[in-house]
């Protein structure tokens, strides 16, 4: 039940909004650090009070710090950073002063309270549950990628109209029948949708229904969903046509 939509298993593209972003048994425990308190939280900014853009390039800093981190440095300067995230300077400096105060002028940031500082404000301290729909070839290639929890995610659970033929695997498929009960005990917020075109809008409105708040659409359908839901549509297609035009 499955359409091949996708950019890459850890994919990061706009939504129809030009943008993205806004306990279940056995959830491997993760590594937190200590959580700023209301005053800190107010000076570092959160995710819904920064735009959705700049949230975006927010991650793609906090990779290129989490590569900083494995090779040990300790300092790192705008310029070289935005570098390596493919960014202008300002453009960097603008992102991370919507943050609050993360560095010194003409000191540049500590990389690891700079990561740590993005982490926070992604929600990124602890590992986030997160749903799949549709376990068809797609679905059950994103269930056995392993890069999820190394990013902070792990799906929790994942759902099929015919779940009986649906591979077995690590997390077992279940009816749509109990998708709602699972999000609503497990207060998830987030979800996987890799459902066919013809079924997405229908089973986007049940997953908003049942208290997600951000869906990362495979499905070839543009969803017409509130406002305050974040929605990033990946469609492989697309992104060929696109690369297309400059190999020509």
């Amino acid at each position: 039940m499955t359409s091949l939509s996708g950019t890459s298993p850890d994919p990061k593209s706009g939504s129809h909004k030009s943008g993205s972003h806004k306990n279940t048994p056995s959830r491997p425990s993760a590594v937190k650090r200590s959580q700023p308190s209301k005053r800190e939280s107010k000076s570092l900014g959160t995710s819904s009070d920064i735009p959705k853009k700049t949230v975006y390039r927010l991650s793609l800093y906090l990779r290129c710090l989490g590569l900083m981190v494995a090779k040990r440095e300790s300092i790192v300067s705008s310029a070289a950073l935005a570098s390596v995230a493919g960014v202008q300077p300002a453009q960097l400096r603008r992102d991370l002063a919507a943050c609050g105060p993360l560095g010194k002028r003409g000191t540049g940031y500590e990389v690891v309270l700079l990561r740590n500082r993005l982490e926070e404000i992604l929600g990124r301290a602890s590992l986030q549950p997160v749903i799949l729909v549709g376990a068809g070839n797609l679905g059950q290639a994103l269930l056995s990628y392993k890069g999820f929890a190394r990013e902070g995610f792990e799906i929790v659970a994942a759902f099929d109209q015919r779940p009986l033929k649906a591979r077995a695997g690590k997390i077992p498929v279940q009816s749509m029948g109990r998708m709602r009960s699972v999000i609503t005990k497990g207060d998830i917020r987030m979800a996987i949708l890799c459902v066919p075109g013809s079924a997405a809008q229908r089973v986007a409105d049940q997953l908003v229904e049942a208290g997600i708040h951000a869906i990362l659409n495979f499905s070839p359908a543009v969803l017409h969903l509130p406002e305050t839901v974040a929605i990033n549509h990946v469609n492989l297609a697309i992104e060929l046509e696109n690369l297309s035009y400059f190999a020509r």
